[in-house]
């Protein structure tokens, strides 16, 4: 098994996934992190306002889910459309994760469980 801090995420417009095998104590043993879920924003006034209110949340909702990415050496992104791309995007465009190594892919709705056993089998663990 692999002595690296790696990560793997399945994300879509309305929640990321995260898998691990690393937090402050150990490493090794890959477990399931709490989803994230994107706050979705209802009846504005404006195009403008609903766009600039989706991307606000957007950011907020990648803040946190890079949040329990820190100390990762090597991270495995999956979903349906382009949420992963613009994910890679931000997280090259913050100093503390500009040269992380990050592996992009596509997949439909997955469950929890079926979330770790993909990046389980990605990262041969």
């Amino acid at each position: 098994m692999s002595e690296k801090k790696l990560a793997g995420i399945w994300i879509d417009t309305h929640k990321a996934v995260v898998v691990k095998n690393h937090d402050a104590q150990n490493a090794f043993k890959f477990f399931l992190c709490s989803p994230v879920k994107a706050t979705i924003q209802h009846g504005n006034s404006s195009e403008n306002t609903a766009n600039n209110a989706e991307q606000t949340n957007k950011v907020k909702f990648f803040k946190e889910v890079e949040h329990l990415l820190t100390n990762s050496e090597e991270v495995y992104v999956t979903g349906p459309g382009t949420i992963q791309e613009e994910f890679k995007h931000y997280l090259h465009d913050t100093a503390q994760f500009k040269n992380l190594k990050i592996t992009l892919d596509t997949a439909q709705q997955m469950s929890d469980e079926e979330v770790l056993e993909t990046v389980k089998k990605h990262f041969n663990a």
